[in-house]
C-alpha cells in the first residue's frame, strides 16, 4: 500500500481504527521499502544480518563461527518466512565475505567485515527517507504509544529487528 492509497480520515475516524491493522500495514510497507532499497544496492536484508551476526565488530559477542541453524535461531525474532539463510550464505561465500569450516560453521572474512561496514553506511539514507516529514518528538510519541499498547496486552517486545 502506498501513501496514495491511504484514505483520508478525520481524527475521530482514525481514533476508531484498529491499531493492529495499521501496525501491520506499516510493517509490510517499511520492510518492502527497506528491502527494495537494499536490493538496489546489491544485497539483501538477511545477507546484512548474517554479516552483522558473525562480526565481532557488530552483533557477535565472541566472533565465533555459527552454523546456518544457529544463525536462524539467533535471528528468529526478525526473520521473515521467505528468508532463506542457507541461500543467502551461499551468495556471501561466493563473494568471499564468509568462509565455512569443516564443521559447517560460517565465519566472516576481513572482506566481509569491510562489506558489512559499507552496507551499514546506507542505513541513514534509508532511515531518512522513511522519517521524512516526521518530527523526532512525534516519532518518539508514536513508539511510546505502541510500547504502551504492547504492555497493555501483556506482551514484551525486545525492540530488535
Amino acid at each position: 500500500m502506498t501513501t496514495h492509497q491511504l484514505p483520508d480520515l478525520t481524527d475521530t475516524e482514525l481514533a476508531a481504527q484498529p491499531a493492529a491493522h495499521w501496525t501491520g500495514v506499516a510493517y509490510e510497507a517499511l520492510i518492502a521499502f527497506t528491502r527494495a532499497r537494499q536490493a538496489e544496492l546489491g544485497f539483501t536484508q538477511p545477507q546484512f544480518w548474517l554479516l552483522r551476526n558473525l562480526s565481532p565488530h557488530d552483533l557477535s559477542a565472541d566472533g565465533h563461527g555459527m552454523t546456518v541453524a544457529e544463525l536462524q535461531r539467533a535471528m528468529s525474532s526478525y526473520l521473515r518466512p521467505e528468508d532463506d539463510l542457507a541461500a543467502d550464505s551461499e551468495v556471501l561465500l561466493e563473494r568471499g565475505w564468509l568462509t565455512r569450516d569443516d564443521a559447517g560453521r560460517l565465519w566472516i572474512t576481513e572482506a566481509g567485515d569491510e562489506a558489512r561496514a559499507g552496507l551499514r553506511r546506507h542505513a541513514p539514507a534509508i532511515r531518512a527517507r522513511i522519517h521524512e516529514g516526521i518530527d523526532d518528538a512525534d516519532y518518539v510519541t508514536a513508539l511510546k504509544v505502541l510500547r504502551r499498547m504492547v504492555r497493555n496486552v501483556g506482551a514484551a517486545g525486545d525492540g530488535r529487528g
